[in-house]
């Protein structure tokens, strides 16, 4: 398939989805080697030296990567790129679009070399984005496309995510399908990806079940999703569910629970995105069918990178990592990196989240899913 833009024009590559093993080492771009060598023939004059400061806004603390991976994993590729020097001043918004507004004018305040920005609500942090850009500061959008005249875009071809998440109910309720309902729990309508994903996931599903109920996510708030899921089961019965799209892991938890809570006998399958530690112990545990493994590294890295490159002037090696490009509401032909994807389920997890170092066995296969473990050959 090929990339679409918000607008649905196709872009410069081609993203496949990754179906064997993964590894981070595989996944990091040749541009890397180029930021770590000394050799800057042939890039501009640097802007600044390692003495910077990038801002990080991540978006809330229910989806685990942003705390334990994304995170962690800029900050420290930004000090190796700066020999130490560079920092990291991160603010995470809690699931509040105010709030998020209120960190990004603190960062201005503070004057930071570049600003990363997953954004909550990405139309309503344009003004921002553009008070960024008259102050010279460069914004990165990070994992979410926002608006405003953005340097750079760094995240996943979100429309095959949801082809990938539709393939995998369809080839759950294989032989059956043409019958079965499933209930659709996408996620926040604020967030862009939210529309890419739907597209996706319908474009799989559409002709070949029946969408029985469909109900957008306000920010992505599992306690919201299980409002929804609750809604569900009252318009088509419990009984009835065959499966259910959800746009995430945080919200598929919520779901699941619902569905326990309410007195199903079997969970039908559930989908998730994020490759979360408590929805691959759903997966383990069946309980969940599968999830969307976004490899982090790849992700936190490259946008540490695009964001030192930028600040210190660097165009080819920021050129060389933004060879995608995209459209957003208002601005055409956004520099991109797209990031390949993983459908996760309980046969490929070692080759996955375990051999990427994303988790260990021991985190994964604690006491309580140990036998499940065992079963599936995960032992160390």
């Amino acid at each position: 398939m090929m990339i679409r833009t918000p607008h649905g024009s196709t872009a410069r590559r081609r993203v496949s989805v990754l179906t064997g093993t993964v590894t981070a080492s595989a996944l990091l771009v040749t541009g890397c080697g180029v930021l770590d060598s000394s050799d800057d023939s042939g890039a501009s004059t640097p802007k600044k030296g390692d003495d910077i400061t990038v801002g990080l806004l991540l978006p809330d603390h229910k989806t685990a990567r942003w705390d334990q991976f994304d995170q962690p994993l800029i900050t420290k590729r930004i000090a190796d790129l700066t020999h130490g020097k560079g920092k990291v001043v991160a603010r995470n918004a809690e699931a509040s679009a105010g709030k998020q507004r209120e960190q990004f004018a603190e960062l201005l305040s503070k004057k930071v070399d570049a600003i990363l920005v997953d954004a909550i609500d990405s139309k309503a942090i344009a003004s921002q984005v553009q008070e960024a850009k008259d102050a010279g500061i460069p914004v990165i959008a990070y994992d979410r496309l926002a608006q405003g005249p953005i340097d750079a875009y760094i995240s996943h071809d979100n429309e095959l995510v949801g082809q990938v998440q539709g393939q995998a109910l369809l080839k759950a309720l294989v032989g059956k399908t043409s019958s079965s309902k499933v209930v659709l729990i996408n996620g926040s309508p604020t967030d862009p990806n939210t529309a890419d994903l739907k597209k996706g996931v319908r474009a799989e599903l559409k002709g070949n079940i029946i969408m029985a109920a469909s109900y957008d996510t306000r920010d992505w708030r599992p306690e919201i999703a299980q409002q929804n899921m609750k809604k569900a089961i009252a318009a088509v019965g419990l009984n009835n569910i065959d499966a259910v799209y959800s746009a995430n892991d945080g919200m598929a938890g919520a779901v699941i629970e619902t569905m326990k809570e309410a007195g199903v006998e079997h969970i039908p399958p559930v989908t998730g995105q994020d490759a979360d530690l408590a929805a691959v112990q759903r997966i383990i545990a069946g309980e969940q069918y599968m999830t969307v493994y976004k490899p982090f590294r790849r992700e936190a890295e490259s946008a540490a990178e695009m964001a030192v490159t930028k600040v210190q002037g660097r165009s080819i090696e920021f050129d060389a990592l933004t060879r995608d490009s995209v459209n957003s509401p208002t601005r055409k032909g956004i520099p991109a990196m797209l990031v390949p994807v993983v459908a996760l389920t309980k046969d490929n997890i070692k080759e996955t989240v375990i051999q990427d170092g994303v988790y260990t066995l021991d985190q994964i296969c604690t006491p309580k899913y140990k036998a499940k473990c065992d079963a599936l050959g995960l032992t160390s």
